[in-house]
C-alpha cells in the first residue's frame, strides 16, 4: 500500500488541524489504518487506528475525546481530525497500514508530517 499524508502545519493551543492520508494499491479490505506520531526524543507511537472494512476506531488514551479517525472508502482516503490541541501534539505525524490482526508488524508508511502547537 502507497500512502500520502498531508495536512501538517502550525496551529495554536486551542485549535484544530486535519490530517489526511491517500491510500493506494492493493485491496484495503483486509486491513487497518492509522495515525502514529513521533515527538522530539521520544519514540514512535500509535495514536488512532481504524479497519478498513468495519471502520472499527482505537484511540490512545493521550488522544481520546480529542482526535478523531475517520476513512472514506471511496476516495481511498483516510483522515485524523485534531481538536483542542496542546504543545505536547507537536510531533511528526504519519499514517501506516498494516494487515488487520497482526499487531501492526510490517506496516507500510506514508511519509510524515510535521504538527507544531504554540502556546
Amino acid at each position: 500500500v502507497q500512502l500520502q499524508a498531508s495536512g501538517g502545519g502550525p496551529v495554536q493551543t486551542g485549535g484544530s488541524l486535519r490530517l489526511s492520508c491517500a491510500a493506494s494499491g492493493r485491496s484495503f479490505s483486509n486491513l487497518v489504518m492509522g495515525w502514529f506520531r513521533q515527538a522530539p526524543r521520544k519514540e514512535r507511537e500509535l495514536i488512532a487506528s481504524i479497519t478498513w472494512s468495519a471502520g472499527t476506531t482505537w484511540y490512545a488514551d493521550s488522544v481520546k475525546g480529542r482526535f478523531t479517525i475517520f476513512r472514506d472508502n471511496r476516495a481511498n482516503m483516510m483522515y485524523l481530525q485534531l481538536n483542542r490541541m496542546t504543545p505536547e501534539d507537536t510531533a511528526v505525524y504519519y499514517c501506516a497500514a498494516a494487515r488487520r490482526g497482526n499487531n501492526w508488524k510490517d506496516p507500510d508508511w506514508g511519509q510524515g508530517t510535521l504538527v507544531t502547537v504554540s502556546s
